[in-house]
């Protein structure tokens, strides 16, 4: 068993865990590592439609490990500050690969997510809590800064910026509730049907067109960065025309409801 491990409990549903749970999952080179790995075959699995990520025991992911950080790569020869800049280069790859990822990614927030594991959070496309998570931007609680991997600029694009600011200002934690109250997440769910309530989610995803999906993701995840409006509407308008062209989903969609039997797309 390693730190990561990679299971497919429903047809076209990838489960990635974060297996070290006598350390809450925290973000050890030694997990990291293999969660980019992971995470990169499985984006280029084309039998896998949604990825969920969860982590093993009772904590989704504890951020940093103070005690244990692990190996690093590929060191040989440098010096401190250089290792360090390495070092926070490969778990922004990990941030990014989320992003980066052809299919929908679920997290499913089974426990704590602190720091660094509050940004895997985030980075996600989809969260469902558990009710015993919380989330904590724990930078300011250690006397250094919450903005870490991507989370100074996550969080206000998904909470607000007054929240986010009053979030990561004080180092508080944010039980699931009110994370669903704000938006954080889309729903909160007892912890032994959090894995269900992913798959079934994932289900209605598997069930709709490849492109559409995997084109939607992306639109979203731009429209954070798009400059106006106008230019993001631009892109969607060029996404839509292409799906519609160049296959017949929207004439199955049709047929479908004529027959009243669910569409089968073939992009």
């Amino acid at each position: 068993m390693g730190f990561v491990e990679v299971s497919r409990p429903r047809p076209q549903v990838a489960l990635v865990t974060l297996n070290r749970p006598e350390r809450m999952n925290a973000m050890a080179f030694d997990v990291m590592i293999p969660l980019r790995r992971a995470l990169e075959e499985v984006s280029l699995d084309n039998t896998v439609r949604v990825v969920v990520v969860t982590g093993a025991g009772g904590g989704f992911c504890s951020g940093a490990d103070l005690e244990d950080p692990g190996s690093i790569p590929n060191i040989e020869g440098l010096t401190r500050p250089t290792i360090a800049l390495r070092s926070i280069e490969l778990l922004d790859d990990v941030i990014r690969q989320l992003r980066a990822m052809h299919q929908p990614v679920v997290a499913a927030v089974n426990g704590p997510a602190i720091g660094g594991g509050f940004c895997l959070a985030l980075a996600a496309d989809i969260r469902v809590a558990a009710t015993p998570a919380y989330f904590r931007a724990a930078g300011v609680n250690n006397g250094l800064t919450s903005s870490e991997l991507g989370l100074s600029y996550l969080l206000p694009r998904a909470v607000g910026s007054s929240r986010a600011f009053e979030i990561m200002l004080t180092g508080r934690d944010v039980s699931a509730e009110e994370a669903e109250h704000i938006g954080l997440v889309s729903r909160v769910v007892g912890v032994d049907g959090l894995l269900e309530e992913c798959y079934a989610l994932a289900e209605r995803v598997t069930a709709l067109s490849r492109v559409g999906i995997e084109l939607t993701k992306r639109l979203l995840w731009s429209s954070l960065d798009a400059s106006s409006m106008h230019a993001h509407m631009d892109h969607e308008d060029v996404a839509q025309l292409y799906v519609r062209l160049t296959t017949e989903n929207f004439e199955e969609a049709v047929r479908a409801r004529k027959d009243g039997r669910p569409p089968v797309f073939g992009d």
